[in-house]
């Protein structure tokens, strides 16, 4: 350990005496009667004591009037460095602040509420891109098509002991599987029917938040179509901050979270700041008697009135 070092954690003895001097800094910076005891002192460096000082201002239980002094080499004056109120080891602090879309939860919408939509929100894109990606299920990637074409040749899903059996071509089976019905029974016109009144019952345009809606989901961005004859009045949500997050909902459907009901600009970037040095501003410690917008009033001249 160096000698330097040594000097550097051994307070310095004029420094650390001067606690007059620290606590009527601390009491100038401070309003009548909030600092209390000195509660220690800490080394800063060579000939830089802090001293420490308990804060009695309600609301700031913990923390700590910090009076830096210092002494130049070879000075017996002490001078004031600096005053500044910090948080102590058991200080009562707020709580980290949270923005308010981290704080958000699926299901806090309620009939009414606006959920604004980022103008660069990575859930949404323009509705003219997109047309020539293939399918978001599709085991063909776009290189592969590509590949494929240049080639002539046939993609199948894996290994021919993984394929599934293919019907014969030409069979009634073979043909509705190219219409993609190869299922043996499917809904009916009344199960349709009743799936739909279902649907538009729970989230159709008759429910509380469709009626306080500021758009219906026709026109959001979020609202992804299904096929089927249930395509031409249905879709499915998929914002995950709707009520209706992964639900069949009516076109007439809608809620405070439509893609375009609120879309937040880009926020604008401050230039840097521009900083002059070579001047000095003058800052008052408390604010002028008459800085206020009521009069002040002697204690004499109150004393006439009385009290109530």
């Amino acid at each position: 350990m160096s000698a330097a070092t040594t000097r550097s954690r051994t307070p310095d003895r004029l420094c650390a005496e001067a606690v007059d001097l620290a606590r009527a800094a601390a009491e100038e910076a401070a309003a009548p009667g909030v600092v209390g005891e000195h509660s220690g002192l800490v080394s800063e460096g060579d000939r830089v004591v802090t001293h420490f000082f308990e804060c009695k201002e309600l609301g700031y239980r913990g923390w700590r009037w910090a009076v830096t002094v210092a002494r130049a080499s070879r000075a017996k004056i002490v001078t004031l460095d600096e005053v500044v109120l910090l948080p102590g080891p058991d200080a009562l602090l707020a709580p980290e602040w949270v923005p308010w879309s981290e704080r958000l939860r699926p299901g806090d919408m309620g009939p009414g509420d606006l959920l604004p939509t980022g103008a660069e929100d990575l859930r949404l894109e323009p509705g003219y891109s997109g047309e020539d990606e293939p399918p978001p299920a599709s085991p063909v990637s776009e290189e592969m098509a590509e590949l494929v074409e240049a080639e002539d040749a046939e993609v199948t899903g894996g290994t021919p002991a993984n394929l599934p059996v293919v019907p014969t071509r030409g069979t009634i089976a073979s043909v509705a599987e190219e219409l993609g019905m190869r299922r043996s029974r499917v809904l009916s016109r009344y199960g349709l029917h009743i799936a739909a009144d279902r649907w538009e019952e729970a989230y159709g345009a008759k429910t509380p938040m469709a009626q306080a809606a500021p758009a219906s989901c026709v026109s959001c961005g979020f609202l992804q179509p299904i096929g089927g004859s249930l395509g031409q009045a249905f879709g499915v949500c998929a914002n995950e901050f709707s009520p209706a997050d992964g639900r069949v909902v009516s076109l007439a459907y809608g809620c405070g979270g439509h893609s375009e009901a609120a879309v937040m600009p880009k926020p604008p970037v401050p230039p840097p700041p521009v900083i002059d040095e070579t001047r000095v501003e003058p800052f008052p410690l408390r604010p002028a008697a008459d800085s206020g917008s009521v009069p002040a009033v002697a204690e004499e001249d109150m004393a006439e009135l009385g009290h109530s």
